[in-house]
């Protein structure tokens, strides 16, 4: 009864979300300055709105009804949920596949959420929204073309293949080459994107506000704050261009020792508008191809170590954080002046794609940030306690945010033993962490609804980063912990001296670097040893 009257509910909230934004939209119509884009507005919004409600209703009555009556603890409960949750990933992924845009970006988002999601929505998601993405016909791609540059691409380009080479949630690449033979990339916005991002964001909103109502502990308000932040900066693509400027600026300024290993391509400013931009063409593979990249002579472990130095140095040096380096957005090849070793491997260089999503981090923030990874590296419950309060995280999620950070329980990340954050991917690592997840679900989206925008994003970095050294190595590398405390390390002692120019201040932070180098050559021998015993085993 009580399934048939949610079911009831469900039903008269679509019909009526669906009348009252028709009714409105022949008056705006008629008196908007720009009709066609006006009706084009309210013939698909309310499309995606019903879409929206058909899919939440049909989750939320799924999980009412399958598991009503079943004992919490049961086998019948945890195989039944098991399905729905499998089921109800694969609606999410439809609806996200054919309303586009904003949506695929959630699924991207969702499918980073190992430690809130369960983990048939991360694979589902993970599995599709990165290589998946709705295309833009060739015909919408030249109407962009008209607007920003005032004629066809064939017109503009010497060469244009109308077939992409890539599509993403907001845009898709085409190769071209200039009039000079320059091979360049051109990165056009879906034209959907510019008519009805508000709108899907306003449509996204009510669903997951409405969810809520009705769950509770269904939370993911935070997600969609974010969104709304950040979107209208992903949209302008004079402003990723920027980003990818000043991100090469700042690792040749504050990080010089590993500046020529990261690389951008580099933008014609001619030819980008907001909505198109045309950067240099660059070979290379994607960062989790690991047949491509053995075949051009690179390791996958210096790889991974060269993407955890380069996002340590902007988390906790430079302050200017690329916040969407998965893997379509991550590229590897032979560092160009480089020569084969005697093994006959060479350099890779890192180059950085995407840059509509940075986050800037102030000083304090920084410098939290930074001494907190150092707690956590070190296993300093009182430092990493101290710096997540300072952080948002309060006095009561301190360890719940520690546990999100390094996906470990709070036992492990104050373990002594060098290898303590490492986990090793597993079936029983996988299951602790949906068990942790599930347990702490409440805690969890209260604490993602307390701590500050920036620090999501940090979150959200971290959680792409995981993903992908985990492509790389297959597990959680001690040495990419090695790498992350001493970089934070090295930002915290800087912070030290800009705070006080003291004799005495200068002789404690001589002195600190010391021990810490004493800490890190202690982790290096042990990280040595572990390889030996590993390399007798086998």
């Amino acid at each position: 009864m009580a399934t048939q009257s949610l079911w009831r509910g469900r039903a008269k909230f679509v019909a009526a979300a669906t009348a009252v934004l028709g009714g409105a939209a022949a008056a705006n119509v008629a008196t908007s300055d720009d009709p066609s884009r006006t009706l084009k507005l309210y013939t698909t919004v309310p499309v995606r709105l019903f879409r929206d409600c058909i899919t939440a209703a049909s989750i939320a009555f799924d999980y009412e009804y399958s598991l009503w009556g079943l004992a919490e603890e049961s086998e019948e409960r945890v195989r039944v949920k098991h399905d729905v949750h499998l089921r109800s990933a694969r609606k999410l992924q439809e609806l996200c596949f054919k309303n586009g845009g904003i949506y695929i970006k959630l699924g991207q988002h969702l499918g980073q959420l190992e430690y809130l999601v369960p983990q048939e929505y991360v694979q589902t998601m993970r599995e599709s929204m990165l290589n998946k993405c709705p295309v833009s016909s060739y015909d919408q791609v030249c109407e962009v073309f008209k607007k920003e540059l005032g004629d066809t691409p064939d017109k503009i380009f010497s060469e244009f293949d109308p077939v992409p080479i890539a599509s993403a949630s907001l845009a898709q690449v085409h190769v071209a080459r200039m009039s000079d033979g320059q091979k360049v990339a051109v990165k056009v916005q879906h034209t959907h994107m510019t008519d009805t991002a508000a709108a899907d964001h306003a449509t996204v909103e009510f669903i997951v506000n409405t969810l809520h109502r009705f769950f509770p502990s269904f939370d993911y308000r935070w997600l969609v704050d974010e969104i709304s932040e950040s979107l209208p900066k992903e949209l302008d693509f004079l402003v990723e261009a920027k980003n990818s400027e000043k991100c090469l600026h700042n690792f040749w300024r504050l990080s010089p020792h590993i500046a020529r290993y990261i690389y951008a391509p580099t933008v014609h400013w001619s030819l980008s508008t907001t909505k198109l931009l045309t950067m240099e063409y660059i070979d290379g593979a994607q960062i989790n191809d690991m047949k491509t990249i053995r075949k051009l002579g690179l390791h996958p472990r210096e790889v991974a170590k060269l993407v955890s130095q380069a996002f340590a140095e902007m988390m906790f040096k430079h302050g200017f954080v690329h916040c969407d380096p998965h893997a379509a957005n991550l590229l590897v090849r032979p560092l160009p002046s480089s020569k084969k070793s005697i093994l006959g491997k060479r350099e890779p260089q890192l180059i950085l794609l995407d840059h509509g999503l940075y986050k800037e981090l102030d000083f304090e923030t920084r410098t939290n940030y930074a001494a907190l990874w150092m707690g956590l590296i070190f296993s300093d419950a009182k430092a990493i306690k101290e710096n997540s309060v300072k952080l948002g995280a309060g006095e009561d999620l301190y360890a719940l945010f520690a546990g999100i950070l390094t996906m470990r329980p709070w036992n492990r990340v104050i373990d002594p033993a060098v290898d303590h954050l490492v986990i090793q991917g597993g079936d029983s690592d996988r299951s602790e962490l949906q068990m942790y997840a599930s347990q702490y679900f409440p805690q969890i989206s209260e604490l993602l609804r307390r701590l500050p925008r920036v620090i999501l994003l940090m979150l959200k970095t971290n959680d792409c980063l995981r993903a992908v050294n985990k492509s790389l190595l297959q597990e959680s590398s001690l040495e990419t912990f090695l790498i992350i405390g001493k970089i934070s390390s090295e930002a915290v002692i800087e912070a030290k001296l800009l705070r006080s120019k003291s004799l005495l201040v200068w002789l404690t932070v001589w002195l600190d670097e010391i021990l810490l180098e004493a800490r890190l050559l202690g982790m290096q021998v042990a990280l040595w040893l572990l390889r030996l015993k590993k390399a007798l085993c086998w």
